[in-house]
């Protein structure tokens, strides 16, 4: 397992930038805008250590976060995805968004920390019985 990266909700992206590049000092990584999706990803890294990222998540319609809502997940690259959340769910952990597509999936800490699990390279074949899976509960 190898760590990726922390998610943070921003409700205003030009305020949070100013506060992570320009006064705190990272750098911005890349970036990824989703018309469909309505919102922007900006992962971000001190120079010198970009693999150790922050991933802000600015949702374009306004939202109240709430509840620690604005802190997202944890995310971890995995071998095999499906190997992974079958290990899981024998050991009593919900996999609350299944790896459908072969490529990510989402379980809960017991402080129902989100973490997120994403396969390594590319997406795996899509595979029963995680392709017909509904999700259980939000992540």
């Amino acid at each position: 397992m190898k760590y990726l990266h922390t998610m943070v909700r921003v409700t205003d992206l030009a305020q949070s930038l100013d506060f992570y590049c320009r006064k705190l000092g990272l750098a911005e990584l890349r970036r990824t805008e989703s018309e469909k999706g309505r919102f922007t990803l900006v992962f971000l890294a001190a120079p010198g250590d970009e693999e150790a990222q922050v991933e802000l998540t600015y949702n374009w319609d306004p939202e109240v976060y709430g509840g620690g809502r604005n802190f997202g997940h944890l995310a971890y690259a995995v071998d095999d995805i499906y190997a992974t959340c079958q290990r899981l769910q024998d050991q009593g952990v919900v996999i609350n968004r299944p790896p459908r597509d072969g490529r990510m999936a989402f379980v809960r800490s017991p402080d129902n920390i989100s973490i997120e699990l994403l396969q390594k390279g590319e997406a795996l074949p899509v595979r029963e019985p995680w392709a017909s899976m509904p999700n259980t509960g939000v992540w």
